[in-house]
């Protein structure tokens, strides 16, 4: 099982279904915040809808296609994380990302998505790597402005959240680049 030890307080897991009842409860005490930024909050309304969409990102990841992990903070679940579906021909992917209530702000979301921009640079030799967030969204758009990712532009309407369309901008890096920072 995937396993990464960021520091003496962050490790990624790979989700696994023992990890629903922990991602619902995590989703339940952040479930205002989150609605505000993510399509599925409302939808997600028992534990098993989680399960689903775990089953479905073990299937992913046994396939090579991507994967989602969470970011546990001293041993509490704090967050998720992960690639969207790798495009290989292309060789590029997205990384997405969310917090729970309560871990914001403390530069936890950014270490993790170092690790996955380095293991997709680097380990996977993959090109790209891509970020998008809704353009009001000034917490989640500071972690790739932090990594040195370039803004590439906005996605108009790009996605319906409860209060209507938000514009996405979208954030790249290339493998070139992310190796002259290194």
């Amino acid at each position: 099982m995937f396993n990464y030890v960021i520091d003496e307080e962050l490790t990624l897991k790979l989700l696994m279904p023992e990890h629903a009842r922990h991602m619902f409860a995590l989703v339940e005490r952040s479930r205002t915040r989150l609605r505000k930024w993510l399509p599925w909050v409302d939808g997600v309304t028992e534990q098993a809808h989680l399960e689903t969409f775990i089953k479905n990102s073990v299937k992913q990841a046994s396939e090579n296609g991507g994967f989602s992990a969470g970011l546990w903070v001293r041993g509490e679940l704090a967050g998720i994380i992960g690639y969207h579906e790798i495009d290989w021909h292309n060789r590029s992917v997205g990384i997405g990302y969310w917090l729970g209530e309560g871990y914001e702000g403390k530069g936890y979301m950014t270490s993790a998505c170092r690790v996955l921009v380095d293991y997709a640079l680097l380990e996977m030799d993959l090109n790209r790597v891509e970020i998008r967030c809704a353009t009001g969204n000034r917490a989640s758009r500071a972690i790739p402005e932090r990594l040195s990712f370039i803004f590439e532009g906005v996605i108009r309407q790009a996605e319906k959240l409860p209060a209507g369309y938000v514009n996405h901008a979208v954030y790249g890096l290339l493998r070139s680049e992310w190796k002259l920072l290194g």
